[in-house]
């Protein structure tokens, strides 16, 4: 029999996707291009959420470095469209100018 805890998770884990559809529904028809980064974004946080659900439902550990590597890129991701969107470049070569 599958315990009281397992059956809220398995719920939970069917929300995360519903909301995940939605996301990419945003991402593809979204009204800005602000718009769609910030939802790439909210997809790599509710992607972390779902593989942690997941390593609870299989009561497995070796799925949280694979979390870890999905939020440090998620975050180096939104931090390079953020400095492209803002400035038009991300990798800054004007050290030696001293204007």
């Amino acid at each position: 029999m599958i315990g009281f805890l397992n059956i809220i998770v398995i719920i939970c884990i069917i929300v995360f996707a519903l909301s995940m559809l939605g996301m990419v529904y945003r991402v593809i028809k979204g009204p800005t291009l602000h718009d769609r980064v910030i939802t790439l974004d909210a997809f790599g946080v509710t992607l972390m959420g779902m593989m942690s659900l997941v390593s609870i439902v299989l009561d497995t550990t070796y799925l949280l470095s694979v979390i870890m590597l999905i939020g440090m890129i998620g975050f180096i991701g939104t931090v390079g469209f953020a400095k492209f969107l803002e400035k038009g470049v991300i990798i800054e070569n004007d050290r030696d100018n001293n204007s």
